[in-house]
């Protein structure tokens, strides 16, 4: 039965289907002129109805375009009205790279309508810049935070909030701890995150905690000009980051690759302190004197390699190309002969002579070159990476003194680094002996997280042999420096005055070309070597100083000086006065 079925519709499957199919092709075919008719139909329209013309005559007049100047005036924060402007307190660790940072900082929050105070109960923001470089440095600002915590539920209690920030190498380095696990900060921004700020701080403010910690490649902060206010001396940013990889230093993890400054907006920066008097400029970075400025076509233009210091090498190619620091610093110096002009912190690996030779032409550029040797022995220093031999650090320090007689030298030197034996410790305090520095900076060594040596090294000094070698080098340091110091006992020094003495308010203090402190009484000078006329000697004056003593303080160096007189002039008449004048 079901056999006869299937037959059956197979028979009328095979006589109905010619037949569906000739209506099928006769309905495409109806189907394909129906379309030719109407797209014909639309073309014959289109050609015979308005054109563009006729669409702008009936167009509703129309608001003219926007300038592109002013386009984007909307802000990007809500502003801040005069009578809710927040005020900042900053506090400051570390090195002069973070005052510089702060001078930034307060630039950018200044414009965005911010206002600054130096009193912590005024202050609706609180930003420290911070260190990352040593344990010590962070354990100070964990410390701080928790006062700082304290204060900010007492100002909950009174309705008044408190918000705190961190800024700098910490920031970037603990940036989940200090925003997640331990919940102290509302706004944390790493040393290339200053611009962003005012966001943060909106944020912040909002009721968020907001953070910033990305590195740049090419961040300098080239047209932020900031805020000096420091009186007759003041921190010149010229680059940031460091491409050394040194195992112990955090520095490029914290702080990025070597980036320069353009040389235009550095100079425009000294022009505008010398105008407004300031008596001394300090160049700053983490490798200062491998400055490289590619920012214009005929730097760029160059072939030649970076110039080395004799027997130095490093851990990157060869850089080619730019507009060295030597040149810097020479066209820096031709600004205002008046002006002292310091730098700090060179690298060993990059005092080819050229440099040398321009400090000793130059009246105006200062007398003294930090030289970081960080230990004595050639195996520590290998381990150290830091591409120099003991042997080849004293053939420097010999190139130095022979090209700059009176040099004063200092240094710095890490106690108990990964591996260092007691031999290792006798080759450094021997080195400390050979050299004779003026100022010393001597620290234990901390392990610090993202370095060289916290992934490939061992931290295997036990922290009081550390500390007895420290205090080793340091006694050592001690009493060289007193040695290579009494010989300016009898000599006379221009020194620039900073301002009262720590010790007393009759006594005032400054530093001579070395940059070594000093002190000496309070009182009123001859204010020319013909004149009877005197006059209270004030911060930024030159004094012409003679030395009476000295002492020599842990970590760093004072001269107590008794005789003084007021000397205001070009530093090139300083030889000239002080031979013709007896007075003097």
């Amino acid at each position: 039965m079901f056999s006869s079925t299937l037959r059956l519709f197979v028979f009328s499957v095979r006589r109905h289907l010619p037949g569906i199919a000739n209506k099928s092709r006769c309905f495409c075919s109806v189907s394909e002129h129906t379309e030719e008719s109407r797209v014909g139909r639309f073309k014959s329209r289109l050609t015979s109805g308005p054109d563009f013309q006729d669409f702008i005559r009936t167009s509703p007049p129309q608001n003219p375009p926007p300038d592109p100047q002013t386009e984007y005036e909307q802000p990007y924060l809500p502003h801040i009205s005069p009578a809710s402007e927040p005020k900042v307190y900053f506090e400051t660790y570390g090195c002069q790279m973070n005052v510089n940072d702060t001078e930034i900082a307060w630039s950018i929050l200044q414009k965005g309508g911010y206002l600054r105070t130096s009193e912590l109960s005024e202050a609706d923001v609180v930003l420290l810049v911070t260190c990352s470089v040593r344990e010590k440095a962070e354990q100070t600002i964990w410390n701080r935070l928790k006062q700082l915590t304290l204060l900010k539920k007492k100002r909950l209690k009174a309705s008044a909030q408190l918000k705190i920030g961190i800024l700098g190498c910490m920031a970037e380095r603990l940036k989940t701890e200090l925003l997640e696990k331990e919940k102290l900060v509302d706004v944390v921004a790493g040393p290339d995150a200053y611009r962003d700020l005012p966001r943060l701080l909106s944020l912040a403010h909002g009721g968020q905690r907001a953070s910033n910690v990305l590195l740049s490649l090419e961040e300098t902060y080239a047209d932020v000009m900031p805020v000096h206010n420091s009186g007759h001396s003041a921190f010149v940013s010229i680059m940031r980051g460091c491409d050394n990889m040194c195992s112990f230093c955090v520095v490029p993890f914290t702080r990025g690759r070597e980036r320069s400054r353009p040389v235009s907006s550095i100079l425009e920066e000294v022009r505008m302190l010398s105008d407004q008097g300031v008596k001394e400029v300090t160049l700053l970075g983490q490798n200062v004197n491998s400055y490289r400025d590619l920012s214009e076509e005929q730097f760029r233009g160059s072939e030649l390699s970076t110039h080395l210091s004799r027997g130095f090498s490093t851990k990157y190619r060869s850089k080619r190309g730019g507009l060295r620091f030597t040149e810097l610093l020479d066209r820096v110096s031709l600004i205002d002969p008046d002006m002292r002009i310091r730098f700090t912190s060179p690298h060993p690996k990059d005092f080819p002579d050229e440099v040398l030779q321009l400090i000793q032409e130059r009246k105006n550029i200062c007398k003294q070159i930090h030289l970081p040797a960080q230990s004595g022995s050639t195996q520590v220093l290998q381990t150290m990476r830091r591409g120099y031999t003991r042997e080849a650090y004293l053939e420097l320090v010999e190139n130095i003194r022979k090209i700059i007689p009176g040099a004063s030298l200092s240094s710095d030197f890490i106690a108990g680094f990964c591996g260092e034996t007691e031999e290792d410790h006798q080759q450094t305090m021997s080195l400390l002996r050979e050299v004779g520095y003026n100022i010393g900076f001597l620290f234990a060594y901390s392990m610090r997280k993202k370095t060289h040596a916290y992934h490939r090294l061992q931290d295997d000094v036990p922290a009081e042999v550390k500390q007895r070698r420290l205090e080793e080098l340091i006694s050592v340091f001690r009493e060289e420096a007193a040695k290579v110091n009494s010989t300016l006992i009898g000599s006379t020094q221009l020194i620039l005055v900073e301002g009262e003495s720590k010790r007393s308010s009759q006594e005032l203090c400054g530093r001579n070309d070395g940059n070594l402190k000093v002190i000496f009484p309070r009182k009123d000078l001859p204010s020319k070597a013909t004149d009877s006329c005197t006059v209270p000697v004030k911060a930024g004056d030159y004094v012409l100083v003679k030395v009476s003593s000295h002492t020599v303080p842990v970590k760093r160096l004072d001269i107590l000086l008794i005789q003084c007189c007021l000397f205001i002039s070009s530093f090139n008449l300083f030889s000239t006065l002080y031979i013709n004048s007896n007075r003097h």
